[in-house]
């Protein structure tokens, strides 16, 4: 998770607890200001990460900060997310073309925040993707991100197809997935090939797990399941 802080700029005390328990929630360091005063003397020796600005302060309003710093030498690029009780178009358009990033007219949902504010960052290059793992029976590892599959800690090489059965019998442990579903999750409405064909790609996959075959379930007539 990157370094900086998110900066709210905000002087609604109930919003700010709010954002502030989601974004940390999510991992990231935050920093909040009730007015723009503050805040530009903050910028003067911390770079933050995005800004949330609200726009309207009670000292500055939040139009001029936007324009502050975007004119900044060194944090025009920073990402802004421009939030506000007011709702018109005008609003949004005026905030985005002083070079606010996005915009979230309140009432707004905390968790679409956090997503968006993941959503800046990543296109910012601020925040790269975060390793997603799945362990299984302590001995098998799918990572997602990378989509490798290791085996006490060496690594098998498995067909895209075995790779995604295998990930979509973690997904839900002990959930049975009957042939049809898996044919579904593999090629959808193309799908041009028989139920055995599912048969076949598990065989060669359990041939692969060696010791870690035993964790993928055959449920007689209806499908497979995976289960420590």
């Amino acid at each position: 998770m990157i370094k900086k802080p998110i900066v709210i700029v905000e002087d609604e005390p109930d919003i700010v607890e709010l954002m502030t328990i989601h974004l940390e929630k999510a991992g990231f360091a935050v920093k909040s200001f009730s007015g723009g005063a503050g805040f530009l003397r903050f910028i003067e020796k911390t770079e933050p990460a995005l800004v949330v600005l609200d726009l309207m302060l009670p000292d500055i309003d939040g139009l001029e900060i936007c324009k502050t710093l975007r004119r900044h030498e060194t944090l025009a690029a920073v990402p802004i997310i421009m939030v506000t009780a007011k709702g018109e178009e005008m609003d949004k358009v005026l905030g985005l073309e002083l070079g606010a990033d996005d915009y979230m007219a309140k009432p707004f949902s905390p968790k679409e925040l956090v997503a968006r504010v993941k959503a800046l960052l990543r296109r910012h290059g601020l925040l790269t993707q975060e390793p997603r793992k799945i362990e299984i029976g302590g001995m098998l590892t799918l990572d997602l991100t990378k989509y490798e599959v290791t085996l006490n800690g060496s690594r098998i090489e498995l067909t895209s197809t075995e790779f995604k059965i295998l990930e979509l019998l973690s997904s839900k442990k002990g959930w049975v997935f009957s042939r049809d579903k898996i044919l579904n999750y593999l090629w959808g409405d193309e799908k041009s090939v028989v139920d055995r064909t599912v048969d076949v790609h598990i065989r060669h996959l359990r041939e692969k797990l060696g010791d870690a075959a035993q964790y993928i379930k055959n449920i007689r007539g209806v499908g497979y399941k995976l289960e420590e």
